[in-house]
């Protein structure tokens, strides 16, 4: 008798995006993160299954660029760390998201802001804030 596979189901990464995560991401993309946010927890909140850590992924991310606009260091980079964990496990586009760009984005981010530490936060070149390509 074998065991049961308690493995996590694979990923639909071709299914479509949820209405809410194309309203997350078209408010990300404005650099609107606390609303981006809003958006993404509805669709990690109505989804089901593994592709509820995308979403949380991404929501996170505006979460960590969020922190870097208000100065606070620390949470930019715990937060960005979570972050890092969630995307970890996707490929690098799923459901018409470069992930695996997004991932890059982020660390790139986070390089400038340990670079600057936490007291010139404030000269952060928003530069590093990039946008997320998808597909409807």
């Amino acid at each position: 008798m074998s065991s049961p596979d308690l493995s996590p189901s694979p990923v639909d990464c071709d299914a479509p995006l949820h209405p809410s995560a194309l309203v997350g991401l078209r408010l990300f993309n404005q650099r609107h993160f606390w609303h981006a946010h809003e958006a993404l927890e509805r669709a990690w909140i109505e989804e089901s299954g593994q592709i509820r850590e995308l979403y949380r992924g991404i929501l996170q991310a505006g979460v960590a660029y969020l922190h870097i606009e208000r100065g606070n260091y620390n949470g930019a980079v715990k937060v960005s760390q979570r972050c890092q964990h969630w995307l970890s496990p996707f490929p690098e586009i799923c459901r018409g998201i470069p992930i695996g760009q997004l991932r890059c984005d982020l660390a790139a981010a986070m390089q400038e802001v340990e670079r600057l530490g936490s007291k010139n936060l404030a000269d952060f070149d928003q530069s590093f804030y990039k946008p997320i390509f998808y597909q409807e």
